[in-house]
């Protein structure tokens, strides 16, 4: 890793932290929760950790344009071009739940490929980074990071990491009557990415609908560590699409 992405790496790192705490601090409170055009959920909690991400993000590298979901307006950005991917609180309705499964997601990319990647989880203070092949960490709270690498799948039992609140469940049963006993973890959020990531995963199929800040940083981070994301097809997973709006896709680990 070169010094201009170890630095890069380490604000992102510290923006997804500080966020964190300004997450947790509402998570222990009794929080109103409005819904957005689409529907789906979100919380004073997601505004402010994307306004502390945002702000970490810009000073850190002014240069470097931010996207993050819940910015009113998303301009399309250069082809070819550095940018951010945010998604301050991904996991919004296990947030509200509160069950704990939810993550704060920061990805840079750089032309169509995420190359770093940040997944902090703020109730278990747990923080996931990559940043090119063989990089990929996983930090305990405040010790040392530990490297991490994803596993070869298995031949059978498979362990298959999906979504507990989104997905298709027929096209979902559909894919694991493919496998030979697959073995289910159900959990939301990008947390099912680190799972492949670190090895206690092998497949996390994705048939319900995503954005690009969903996904990212998750990416970088299962690329560091020797896995791989890519549509049911074999191609590859590319980033700054009209609308930010993703396929389908599979993130596995080695082969």
């Amino acid at each position: 890793m070169n010094a201009d992405l170890r630095e890069l790496l380490e604000g992102a790192r510290c923006a997804a932290r500080a966020a964190a705490k300004a997450i947790l601090e509402i998570y222990e409170t009794s929080f109103a929760v409005r819904s957005k055009a689409d529907a789906s959920p979100v919380t004073e909690a997601d505004e402010r950790a994307e306004a502390i991400i945002v702000a970490a993000l810009t000073k850190l590298a002014p240069e470097i344009p931010v996207v993050a979901e819940e910015m009113a307006t998303r301009s399309a950005v250069a082809a070819g071009a550095r940018f951010w991917l945010v998604d301050p609180l991904d996991g919004t309705r296990e947030f509200v739940a509160k069950n704990g499964e939810f993550t704060t997601n920061i990805g840079l990319i750089e032309g169509d490929r995420p190359i770093l990647g940040v997944v902090h989880l703020p109730v278990t203070n747990i923080t996931y980074t990559g940043a090119g092949l063989g990089t990929a960490m996983r930090q305990e709270q405040d010790a040392k990071p530990a490297g991490i690498t994803a596993r070869r799948i298995p031949a059978s039992g498979a362990v298959v990491a999906h979504s507990r609140s989104h997905g298709n469940n027929a096209k979902l049963a559909e894919y694991l009557a493919t496998l030979r006993e697959p073995r289910a973890r159900i959990a939301g959020s990008a947390v099912k990415f680190c799972f492949v990531a670190e090895g206690s995963a092998d497949l996390y199929p994705r048939f319900g609908p995503t954005m690009e800040w969903d996904t990212a940083a998750g990416q970088a981070l299962l690329e560091a560590a020797g896995g791989s994301v890519t549509g049911f097809d074999g191609t590859r997973f590319r980033y700054a699409k009209p609308g930010f709006r993703n396929p389908e896709f599979l993130a596995k680990g080695r082969d």
